[in-house]
């Protein structure tokens, strides 16, 4: 059956990374699966089990990556006897004919099962920390050249006090460090399931190692070092707990909520015709309307955003029906929710990252957007000007009043522009400060400490959590799949 007659997930086929379609695929998986036999035999034989021969390790080791005969063999062999751990087992044996007999000695299925989603958790969590502090670095220098340019504010999605479109940038910066935050502590917090056997209990390796719980716990630990862990859950049932899986994907949950409303910004003042994602010079952004630049990018952000905001509602319901030691209702929802956790993020930062890498501004809009709403906003300033001229209170606010009014109603009533500071100029009343009026309109005056709050954030709280990540910076720009 060619791969257009079925089926096949967009997350991969369409969107995701190599990386990380990598990383969950079945040639990672169950090669995984061999690798963590080949630790668990080095580290029985180190401890004195003389069954394990040299030859059955050397064959192990020479046998790691699967072919697509390896793949047919287990297929087979699971379609007989209804069990994939068993399936591989019989496989990785007929590789290495001298191990054959001790693959999987004293194991249950969850030693490679659950050990290796742990590996697969942290593999993936490293692959989104990089893509994650580049789109940090990205947005960093974007705040940095647009700190000290004057936007309007908007509360309710009304025009509000002054911001800088830099200083915008930092809200969305600092969201970003949370979920940078929250996804290595929860990377640093894994541990490994090691090896618990049955129901957790071990009772299979104290059977092989005549009841010494010395070297049943040495061979936790060396199996947990040789699997690239620092330490391992100290109890376990069959399963690592699934409170686990919550405390992985809630991050990731939450980092979609963050791009969610990034996307959702830009989306926003896209329509205002201020900020634009990248557009490519053959890019259509509509097959009817020519003129369209859809952001598209962010579209596909909120859209995925989405999924994987609700992903983390099966991890929690999965952690709760656990019966005692386990159940096995979890394994298909897992198969699902853990691998489209991790492709959604991945392709959640890549989007970002090429969305970040080549924002436009247009400098003229966003001043004529504020030069349409900034006379409301001076009325204060224009006021206290007054006062300092000897004026009242009082009188000058009712006279700025009905001023404003008038217009807003040319604005409103008639789509004209706002000439409040004209009638102002035409007003006698205020001829005190007409010579003042071009200062009291300054829109760098009315920014407050947009700018130095943006630099100082950058240079400090960004760059102090960017300077363990050094390494991982790259210039780079990543190319959206369609």
């Amino acid at each position: 059956m060619s791969t257009n007659d079925k089926y096949q997930s967009p997350l991969t086929s369409r969107y995701a990374s190599k990386e990380m379609s990598e990383l969950f695929s079945n040639a990672t998986r169950f090669g995984t699966w061999r690798k963590l036999w080949l630790n668990l035999a080095t580290a029985e034989k180190q401890l004195g089990l003389s069954q394990i021969t040299d030859e059955a390790l050397e064959q192990m080791k020479a046998n790691l990556v699967l072919n697509e005969e390896d793949f047919k063999v287990a297929a087979a062999e699971e379609k007989r006897v209804r069990h994939d751990v068993m399936a591989h087992v019989h496989a990785f044996g007929k590789n290495a004919p001298a191990a054959a007999g001790i693959i999987h000695l004293g194991a249950t299925s969850c030693y490679v099962t659950d050990n290796a989603d742990l590996i697969f958790l942290r593999d993936g969590c490293d692959i989104l920390i990089e893509k994650l502090v580049n789109v940090i670095d990205r947005l960093s220098k974007f705040a940095l050249e647009q700190k000290d340019v004057p936007t309007l504010g908007w509360t309710h999605f009304q025009p509000a006090q002054l911001t800088t479109v830099g200083k915008r940038a930092t809200l969305w910066l600092q969201e970003l460090l949370w979920d940078l935050r929250n996804i290595a502590r929860a990377r640093d917090d894994l541990g490994f399931r090691g090896v618990k056997g049955t129901t957790g209990t071990q009772a299979s390796f104290l059977a092989l190692f005549d009841g010494d719980h010395d070297k049943v716990e040495e061979l936790d630990q060396l199996v947990t070092e040789l699997s690239g862990f620092k330490h391992a859950y100290p109890v376990t049932g069959q399963t690592y707990s699934r409170k686990i899986d919550i405390d992985v994907v809630a991050p990731l949950a939450s980092l979609g909520a963050t791009a969610h409303k990034i996307a959702t910004d830009i989306r926003l003042l896209a329509n205002l015709k201020e900020v634009e994602e990248p557009f490519e010079k053959d890019q259509i952004g509509s097959s009817a309307m020519a003129y369209k630049r859809n952001p598209m990018r962010s579209e596909r952000v909120c859209s995925l955003a989405r999924h994987l905001m609700t992903l983390v509602n099966n991890t929690t319901m999965t952690a709760s029906v656990q019966w005692f030691e386990r159940t096995l209702d979890d394994s298909a929802n897992r198969r699902v929710t853990i691998p489209e956790a991790f492709l959604t993020a991945d392709i959640i930062l890549s989007t970002l990252l090429n969305i970040t890498s080549g924002m436009v501004v247009y400098p003229a809009i966003v001043a004529k957007h504020v030069a349409a709403e900034l006379p409301f906003m001076a009325t204060e300033n224009i006021i206290m000007a007054m006062v300092r001229h000897g004026g009242d209170r009082q009188v000058c606010h009712e006279k700025i009043r009905v001023l404003s009014h008038q217009a807003a109603a040319v604005v409103k009533q008639e789509g004209g522009d706002n000439d409040l500071i004209e009638r102002v100029k035409n007003d006698e009343y205020f001829a005190p400060i007409h010579a003042e009026l071009d200062t009291l309109l300054d829109a760098r005056t009315f920014v407050g400490r947009a700018p130095e709050q943006a630099q100082k954030f950058v240079e400090k709280d960004v760059a102090n959590a960017l300077a363990p990540y050094k390494a991982l910076i790259t210039s780079e720009n990543t190319e959206l799949s369609v």
